[in-house]
């Protein structure tokens, strides 16, 4: 879905409707007051330092020019807000002839975040979905893939034309969704994606993770029906507990 550039609104909407819905009784997943932490790209800077890149949020041009400075490998300059890869620059030098014009476009009139680069991101990230903060898999095989960026790209987003192939699990990915884990958790966060470069998580999807269909022709393995499943025995759950079980706990449970 491309609602939370082209329907902004849309994402806070959508907590507002959860709230009610988890109110009376109706299962939500993710949790909506999990989600409401998460609609900006400050959500990845209350996980631990060891797993994020680092980070400048600012909205002044010197001080994103002297953080480019002191990283020789460059930064990746986004919008503090929106998805689908859009406005993403890579920055190498602060003497960057579009650098003003690339602030423009991606700040509009918020707030930008300054990545330092992953090299690693040059062959694309890897998305890995994780279910109940654990990591999606079934016969044998985990619910993740690659996006590699088009040539001359340095967006791995499916919608900006990467394109997604099979990738195997490494155990720094696995360390990784270990350390994100108990806040997922404690945040109510059923489905999640995470976006994973070398040893660094550059994003984490809570809202639209999408890629499950994908995975499907590419494993030749049903993760959905998986997923559902799990769905359905949090309704066996609420039917039993009824709202004495938070919805931020049954979630995840």
């Amino acid at each position: 879905s491309l609602d939370a550039t082209d329907r902004p609104w849309a994402a806070n909407a959508g907590v507002m409707f959860g709230r009610l819905a988890a109110e009376r009784g109706v299962v939500v997943v993710n949790d909506p007051d999990g989600l409401a932490q998460a609609q900006s790209k400050l959500y990845l800077q209350t996980f631990p330092e060891a797993v994020r890149p680092a980070t400048l949020i600012s909205r002044s041009i010197v001080e994103i020019r002297a953080f480019i400075d002191k990283n020789a490998k460059g930064c990746i300059v986004k919008p503090l807000q929106g998805s689908g890869g859009k406005n993403v620059f890579h920055i190498a030098t602060p003497a960057d002839s579009n650098l003003n014009q690339i602030f423009e476009a991606a700040s509009g009139d918020g707030y930008l975040i300054a990545q330092v680069y992953i090299p690693e991101a040059k062959a694309g990230d890897v998305r890995l979905f994780l279910m109940n903060g654990l990591p999606l898999m079934r016969d044998g095989n985990y619910a993740a893939f690659r996006r590699v960026p088009a040539k001359g790209d340095v967006r791995s987003n499916i919608h900006a034309a990467g394109t997604a192939r099979k990738v195997k699990v490494t155990d720094t990915m696995l360390r990784i969704a270990e350390m994100v884990r108990p806040k997922l958790v404690s945040d109510g966060m059923f489905l999640v994606g995470l976006d994973i470069a070398g040893d660094k998580l550059l994003e984490i999807n809570v809202f639209t993770p999408g890629g499950l269909s994908r995975l499907a022709d590419m494993y030749k393995t049903d993760f959905a029906t998986h997923v559902i499943v799990a769905l359905e025995e949090k309704l066996t759950v609420r039917r039993a507990y009824g709202k004495t079980m938070p919805n931020s706990r049954l979630a995840t449970l």
